[in-house]
């Protein structure tokens, strides 16, 4: 067991994966588990893909089965699964889903994130004057809950900050950097940080020109997550809500697919750097005005 490791996700994601090592090698199914705690087999799926904690009564009662018997040790494990049940995030109940809460807790601790997005700028790389643009004209959130929504995502880009970020691959489609989100001024002050993430080391930003014509990726945004020592994390999200899936590969398979079929069709990261100086030359030419109100009202498809 690692200890020393206060942060809940990498707690977590280190206890299933220990969870899931002890178990094969004491040679138990999962169902074998299930029979001998008198669990569900569902229930033991949850606890080794993530989607439940785990008690402290179960663990004295699961880890003697695997061969585990030190008191110590024992104490060990129930004192990562308090660290993992802690939520950092819990602060921004009133304004996210806890699908959505639940994949910030997973972000923090992946080794790379995989993003695609057809219209938005990401929210690892807004601006803070772009960030209250989409949620003002895209979402129509009230100030209050904006507010609160920035608060988070200037949390989430702490990430890039820490000593070791992950690796990051962003691919947008070019309309991302041709809708004059906020105005052109906020817009092309968005564009010059755009171009700042992608001079960082740990950051691959690439575009997908208008001249590729229709592809698959115009079906809507897709994230993926990888870890060290855990089953990849796909984050899917439109117009009906959020949703985390792992350990699926039915799920995960095809967007891995779609994300290579994109890198491909995409600018390389210098050709990306020229379309986006073009975008921003552009925008020193255009009127600074604002979209009216019944534009930002519009349903996003």
């Amino acid at each position: 067991m690692v200890a020393g490791i206060d942060d809940p996700a990498v707690r977590g994601r280190r206890l299933r994966a220990d969870l899931r090592r002890l178990r094969d090698r004491a040679g138990f199914t999962q169902r074998d588990v299930a029979s001998a705690m008198d669990w569900s087999l569902s229930k033991v799926i949850r606890i080794e893909n993530g989607s439940v904690g785990i008690s402290a009564n179960d663990l004295r009662v699961l880890l003697p089965y695997y061969g585990i018997d030190d008191t110590a040790e024992i104490n060990g494990f129930i004192e990562a699964s308090k660290v993992a049940r802690k939520d950092p995030w819990s602060e921004f109940r009133d304004v996210h889903s806890a699908a959505f809460l639940s994949y910030l807790g997973f972000e923090s601790s992946a080794k790379r994130v995989l993003q695609y997005e057809p219209a938005l700028v990401p929210g690892l790389l807004q601006t803070e004057e772009y960030a209250d643009a989409t949620m003002a004209g895209v979402y129509l959130f009230e100030q209050k809950s904006a507010n609160r929504r920035w608060a988070a995502r200037q949390r989430r880009q702490e990430l890039h900050e820490s000593a070791d970020p992950p690796k990051m691959h962003f691919i947008l489609d070019e309309a991302v950097i041709r809708r004059h989100v906020g105005g052109a001024s906020v817009m092309r002050r968005q564009l010059e940080r755009l171009k700042f993430w992608g001079e960082q080391k740990h950051i691959l930003l690439q575009i997908v020109p208008f001249s590729a014509g229709a592809h698959p990726g115009m079906k809507g945004p897709v994230v993926i997550l990888e870890f060290e020592d855990d089953d990849d994390l796909l984050y899917l999200e439109d117009a009906a809500g959020s949703t985390t899936r792992r350990d699926d590969p039915e799920e995960t398979a095809p967007r891995r697919e779609l994300f290579s079929n994109l890198e491909e069709i995409a600018l390389s990261e210098a050709q990306t750097r020229d379309v986006i100086d073009g975008a921003i030359r552009d925008l020193l030419k255009a009127p600074d005005s604002r979209t009216t109100k019944k534009a930002t009202t519009a349903n996003k498809t």
